[in-house]
């Protein structure tokens, strides 16, 4: 029986955002593989179904602690208390109306995802051994501070800034990570000189599909509650990507003379990241404007790895990065309290509003890019000084599947 604080349908509503959000790591493997070249394609699945085993494994002896120890206390760290997930109950201990093993869990799905998203710039190169580690070792070290931060009452949140399903803690974070181990990695053999295109799209388009599914978790779930706050995030979450899809082919047209499927692909899920920040604070129309923006910006990024010569390989830093940069400073534009009660100050644009909130948006995106970079830096430097980031050149020439798991995702033997 559930105790007498807890609400059955907002607990209800996050078990089924819970499995949402779990379900949108094998689309991002999806999403990502199609992109690869086809000898590189089982491992690029491994790496993200991979993250699903360990970094949950990881998240109940210490992540969660270190993320949400000392809820609310306004600080820099979470604590010890909750190590091994003691004290970790069904009751309703941080007064949200859903048990605390269900928060626990729902935010475990976050920290696994988000580790995963890094995979897409180092694809085609990284030793799966050192990126087991990494991601461990990122976990604890980078992304628990900064979701307690943001999401557990530290310093951010305390500051007044606000990031509704992780712009800043899920994408800003990810996204200061790939540019850091992109430029640790190195470019792929060969880049800039032979062509290297997606070996299948429909996996790519397929891995959109169960992304765009399972986001409604993500943002909607995030409301914590199975109530108008939630809908406005599915709202949004419709929108605000079918506007950045929009946004994204018109500058594909007129840049390329075509639209393309993969096109389409990318500027939905960057329209999906910079509604992230958003999606439980802003209306429907900032949503579209939100959207349409970020298609364009985020494409628009897709030149700057060519001008600084970084191999993304899957378009990360454009996508991720630019679109949590972007959508966390929108939140300083559009934020509404009509929308959300929790919005103490109006965006600028909002009748109401100021620039209270913008300077505390741009404060906490600076913040957590500047210290998921640096630490992502250390972590990924002493890894390679150790163990070695990066397979060697007949690893890479042979593909990863064959080098690293022994398998291969097609067979071409027409005795099969």
């Amino acid at each position: 029986m559930f105790g007498a604080t807890l609400n059955h349908g907002d607990t209800a509503w996050i078990l089924i955002s819970t499995g949402l959000v779990l379900f949108m790591i094998p689309g991002l493997a999806f999403f990502y593989g199609g992109m690869v070249r086809s000898k590189n394609f089982l491992a690029m699945l491994m790496q993200n179904v991979f993250a699903m085993g360990l970094l949950a494994v990881i998240w109940a002896v210490v992540g969660y602690s270190l993320a949400f120890g000392r809820f609310g206390d306004g600080g820099w760290l979470g604590g010890f208390d909750h190590l091994g997930l003691a004290g970790v109950k069904a009751d309703d201990a941080l007064g949200l109306g859903i048990p605390v093993i269900l928060f626990c869990a729902f935010q475990m799905t976050f920290a696994m995802i988000t580790p995963a998203l890094i995979t897409g710039a180092t694809a085609d190169r990284l030793k799966f051994s050192a990126y087991a580690v990494f991601i461990g070792v990122w976990l604890v070290l980078v992304y628990a501070p900064v979701a307690h931060w943001v999401f557990g009452g530290g310093w951010i949140a305390k500051m007044g800034a606000l990031d509704f399903a992780g712009g800043a803690v899920v994408h800003i974070n990810a996204g200061a990570a790939a540019l850091a181990m992109v430029i640790l990695v190195g470019p792929r053999k060969g880049h800039g000189k032979e062509p290297m295109p997606p070996h299948a799209l429909p996996w790519t388009l397929l891995g959109t599909g169960i992304l765009w599914f399972g986001w409604f978790g993500f943002n909607a779930g995030s409301a914590l509650a199975a109530d108008g706050v939630a809908a406005q995030a599915v709202l949004n979450t419709i929108l605000a990507p079918s506007a950045a899809m929009l946004g994204w082919l018109l500058l594909e047209k007129v840049k390329g003379k075509h639209v393309t499927t993969l096109g389409a692909a990318s500027g939905a899920v960057a329209g999906m990241v910079a509604i992230t920040p958003c999606a439980g604070f802003v209306g429907a129309m900032p949503s579209l404007l939100i959207g349409f923006a970020a298609g364009m910006l985020c494409y628009l990024a897709l030149f700057l790895k060519e001008r600084f010569r970084l191999d993304d390989a899957l378009d990360v830093l454009a996508v991720h990065l630019v679109g949590g940069l972007f959508g966390s400073v929108a939140l300083g534009l559009f934020a509404d309290s009509a929308v959300n009660p929790l919005v103490t100050h109006n965006g600028l644009f909002i009748s109401g509003g100021g620039v209270e909130l913008l300077k505390d948006q741009v404060v906490a995106s600076a913040a957590v890019f500047a210290f998921a970079f640096v630490a992502t830096m250390a972590i990924g430097k002493v890894l390679d000084l150790t163990m070695g980031l990066r397979v060697d050149e007949e690893a890479e020439d042979i593909g990863l599947d064959q080098a690293l798991h022994a398998e291969t995702a097609y067979s071409y033997d027409s005795r099969i």
